[in-house]
């Protein structure tokens, strides 16, 4: 009788977790006073060092796979943050994920991972949601902010190519090299930023440790049980607990269609996470 591979479950529901760090950014970097590229690099360089204690020992490789994984990680991050600067929030995170279509184009010829009709379905099924749950927020001005957010979905896209790639290697490495690249280019930003509050520099903490490296802690033990595509599809809840921490905590309340696209994300996501649990055998 077949079993269900319990590690690919559990890899599911550290992925869901993942989103649920990632979704706490939008609350937090509101409560630090700096500008975007000294948030990534603070965050970056905390992260780095959480990062680099779980995991050791470390195996630094340097090899061009290693390198590459974390050159995208890094430009994901830093071109996200200036996508944020330059156009709305709104825009810059639908367009970010748009990596499941890169994904999902080039799996199969990279990875040997084939992508199949229900994954097309899904993906499709939650583009449509996401676009409805910011129909309100969206903009069609800032064309640099939505050009640079839509390679921040390319960097996505090649960086969960990358760090699936090295599933049977060590892919945190990858994740530290690319925070350290982080804050080395918001490092100029630090220096010239004012001093925190004390709530600033508690914002700033839980942002490189909760939402930047415990996240990408799960994401790395995620990495060698699930497939590429199911590495930005799970995740994909991220941007629509974001906005809803910011209602909690300050009271920005959605749009009626955001409720509706955002049931649809959840409904698609959860649903495809099931099929796969199911249809996954050891």
């Amino acid at each position: 009788m077949a079993v269900r591979d319990p590690a690919h479950s559990r890899s599911i529901g550290l992925l869901v977790l993942t989103a649920l760090c990632w979704s706490l950014g939008g609350v937090l970097i509101k409560y630090v006073a700096w500008t975007p590229l000294a948030v990534a690099g603070g965050r970056g360089f905390i992260a780095a060092a959480l990062l680099a204690f779980a995991f050791r020992p470390l195996r630094f490789t340097w090899s061009p796979l290693q390198i590459g994984a974390a050159l995208a990680y890094a430009g994901c991050t830093i071109s996200f943050v200036t996508a944020t600067k330059l156009t709305t929030a709104a825009n810059a995170i639908l367009l970010q994920y748009t990596a499941p279509v890169y994904v999902a184009l080039l799996s199969s010829w990279l990875l040997g991972e084939r992508t199949r009709r229900v994954d097309w379905l899904t993906l499709a099924v939650v583009l449509g949601g996401m676009a409805l749950f910011f129909a309100d927020e969206l903009e069609m001005r800032h064309a640099l902010g939505n050009a640079i957010a839509i390679l921040s979905g390319v960097f996505f896209a090649a960086m969960t190519l990358l760090l699936r790639k090295q599933k049977d290697g060590s892919p945190a490495e990858s994740i530290i090299l690319g925070n350290l690249i982080a804050g080395v280019v918001g490092l100029p930003s630090i220096v010239q930023s004012p001093l925190l509050t004390p709530s600033g520099w508690g914002a700033l903490a839980l942002l490189g440790t909760v939402q930047l490296g415990l996240s990408y802690y799960f994401y790395a033990k995620a990495v060698k049980h699930v497939t590429a595509l199911e590495l930005v599809l799970i995740p994909v809840l991220e941007p629509i607990l974001n906005p809803i921490w910011a209602w909690l905590a300050y009271g920005e309340r959605p749009g009626p269609w955001a409720f509706v696209g955002g049931a649809i994300v959840l409904g698609a996501v959860t649903w495809r996470a099931l099929v796969s649990v199911r249809q996954t055998r050891a």
